[in-house]
């Protein structure tokens, strides 16, 4: 079985400014960090540069969206090549607040996974149901339907550099957190998915987070189930529980 790097990333969505970051920056700086962990940090694209020049280079930078071409009249939007130029390596694509407050569809989310990849980038790529969806009994329907789109984008090529975020939309922001066995469950079912569907290696080798109201204290048990590797976490990342999160296999 193959040996996955438990991985942290936070998502500050649209918060902060110099002065906050600058108390984020400390926190994480001082940690101290798991050094068996990634940690990156998904920054609003204004202070992408900011943040990048002042965090450990241990500490990896994602920008929270990028359009799908290189250039272009596309006015607000953010290329892939403007974040490598401020020397951030990683994106977060297919948030659910893309999906559902934006309406971005799988198709156009598999394009964006696409460009990114082929532009050098890592992607945190994000998938959940909404609770009208699990209450109907659909979930594995719509994460495997997303999950499709997503690999259909990457191909065979670069599963290594991208990192699956299951995300119950339910559960984002709300207080409500999957059950370690919940998440396990889809986790499972999504490992299960990509062996029949793409191959047993990416199976073994793809990293699966799970995000939902992740804190400091519930991370620890879902830490220990097996496929579950990492987080991907919303407001606990912009306080110092975040460093506890970071250090939940210890």
């Amino acid at each position: 079985m193959a040996t996955r790097k438990f991985f942290v990333g936070g998502n500050w969505k649209m918060n902060g400014n110099k002065a906050e970051i600058n108390g984020i920056i400390d926190f994480l700086s001082k940690g101290p960090l798991d050094p068996n962990v990634e940690v990156v940090v998904g920054v609003p694209a204004i202070y992408l540069d900011y943040s990048r020049s002042k965090l450990p280079r241990s500490i990896g930078v994602a920008a929270q969206n990028c359009y799908k071409v290189a250039k272009g009249a596309f006015t607000g939007e953010n290329s892939s090549a403007m974040i490598l130029d401020v020397g951030a390596d990683w994106v977060i694509l297919g948030h659910s607040e893309r999906r559902n407050v934006f309406g971005e569809n799988d198709e156009l989310i598999g394009e964006k996974v696409r460009h990114a990849l082929e532009s050098g980038l890592s992607v945190i790529a994000c998938i959940g149901e909404t609770l009208d969806e699990r209450e109907g009994g659909r979930t594995e329907e719509v994460v495997f339907r997303q999950t499709a789109a997503i690999s259909k984008a990457i191909g065979q090529g670069s599963w290594e550099k991208v990192v699956l975020a299951y995300e119950p939309v339910w559960a984002i922001g709300t207080g409500k957190t999957a059950s370690p066995e919940q998440a396990q469950e889809v986790h499972d079912q999504l490992r299960k998915w990509l062996a029949k569907e793409v191959s047993s290696d990416v199976s073994q080798k793809t990293r699966i987070l799970y995000g939902g109201s992740v804190t400091a204290g519930n991370c620890k048990e879902l830490a220990k189930k097996e496929d579950i590797d990492g987080f991907l976490v919303g407001g606990a990342s912009l306080k110092p529980e975040f460093v506890n999160i970071i250090n939940a296999k210890q």
